[in-house]
C-alpha cells in the first residue's frame, strides 16, 4: 500500500488540470484496489459564483467527478494502464445525502467492484467528517490517448526532409 501522493505526483497520473483537478491529494492507495483522496472545498472555487449566489453548494456532477478522479488515480496507478485516458462510462446508485460547502473537506473512498480489459466499476463512499454526504457506483472504460500535434503532424506527412527544397533565386 502506498501511504500518500500529493497534487505534483497525482497530475503525473491524472490528466486532469485546474480548474477540473478535484482530488488535492491521496492519502490511501492499493493500486488496482482500493484509494481514499481527499478535496478540500474552498470558497474559492470558480463553480461557486454561480452555484449558488448566497448559498454556495458544490454541484453534485462535481462530485462525481472527484469520485471518479480518485478512482481514475487507483486505476491509472496500475502499470498496464499507464498513460491511458479514463472516461465515466454511467453512473449509477449515486445518492447525495447532505450539501457540500466551502470549508468542507471531502474523504473520498474508492473500493474496485470489477475490471474487466479496458472497463471497471467502482465503489464510493464520500464524507466529510464522519457524516456520509454520497456515495454509488462509477462504470469506466479506458482510451487510448490522441497522437500528439507532432505525431499527427507526422503522419500528414508535413515534418519531412526539406534538403532538396530549392533555395530562392536557384
Amino acid at each position: 500500500m502506498i501511504d500518500s501522493l500529493g497534487s505534483d505526483l497525482i497530475r503525473t497520473v491524472l490528466p486532469h488540470r485546474y480548474p477540473f483537478l478535484l482530488v488535492d491529494k491521496v492519502v490511501e492507495l492499493e493500486p488496482g484496489r482500493r484509494a481514499v483522496g481527499i478535496k478540500n472545498v474552498t470558497v474559492n472555487e470558480p463553480f461557486f459564483q454561480g452555484h449558488f449566489p448566497g448559498v454556495s453548494v458544490m454541484p453534485g456532477v462535481l462530485l462525481i467527478e472527484s469520485m471518479a478522479q480518485v478512482a481514475g488515480i487507483m486505476i491509472l496507478s496500475c502499470q498496464q494502464y499507464r498513460g491511458k485516458i479514463p472516461f465515466i462510462a454511467s453512473v449509477d446508485a449515486i445518492r447525495f445525502y447532505h450539501p457540500v460547502v466551502p470549508g468542507d473537506t471531502l474523504r473520498i473512498e474508492a473500493t474496485v467492484a470489477w475490471v474487466r480489459s479496458m472497463v471497471g466499476k467502482v465503489a464510493f463512499v464520500t464524507r466529510v467528517g464522519d457524516k456520509v454526504v454520497a456515495k454509488g457506483e462509477i462504470k469506466f472504460a479506458l482510451k487510448e490517448p490522441p497522437p500528439s500535434a507532432d505525431e499527427q503532424m507526422a503522419s500528414l506527412g508535413v515534418f519531412t526532409d526539406c534538403t532538396h527544397a530549392r533555395k530562392q533565386g536557384e
